[in-house]
């Protein structure tokens, strides 16, 4: 199941329905299944203290995840940042959704076994997103 919340923030995703499928067909086709998927939208200061507090970051993220995975069943809570989606978007001259949605595969991707340490991994990471933002319906 995936779910969408907000902490300290009013925010739902467009279309959530559509979204949901696209990430739950984008797990299969990666050899996974879907357990418990949260999705907390919140702001940078909500996710500033989240990294802090259980990374011990000082700075801002577009995203958090936190993986409870079960071998190849996907669970996890992945925090996302509106307020740095929004940002983001604007200096990349995307469509917020495009970005939004962007970021919540990226979390996904890292669920399924994917990093973004080096630059190969880097490469690897956005050549999956781009992938899978194709297949959106």
């Amino acid at each position: 199941m995936i779910r969408q919340f907000s902490e300290d923030i009013n925010f739902k995703v467009n279309s959530f329905q559509k979204v949901k499928t696209w990430l739950k067909n984008t797990t299969i086709n990666e050899g996974f299944k879907i357990g418990s998927v949260n999705y907390i939208f919140c702001s940078d200061q909500h996710i500033l203290k989240i990294n802090q507090t259980y990374l011990n970051h000082n700075y801002f993220t577009d995203i958090i995840t936190f993986n409870y995975n079960e071998e190849k069943i996907i669970n996890a809570d992945i925090y996302i940042s509106i307020d740095t989606v929004k940002d983001n978007s604007l200096s990349r001259k995307i469509w917020f959704e495009d970005e939004l949605q962007r970021v919540m595969v990226h979390g996904l991707l890292h669920l399924l076994g994917y990093n973004d340490k080096t630059s190969k991994e880097q490469s690897l990471m956005t050549e999956k997103e781009d992938y899978y933002l194709n297949l959106r319906t």
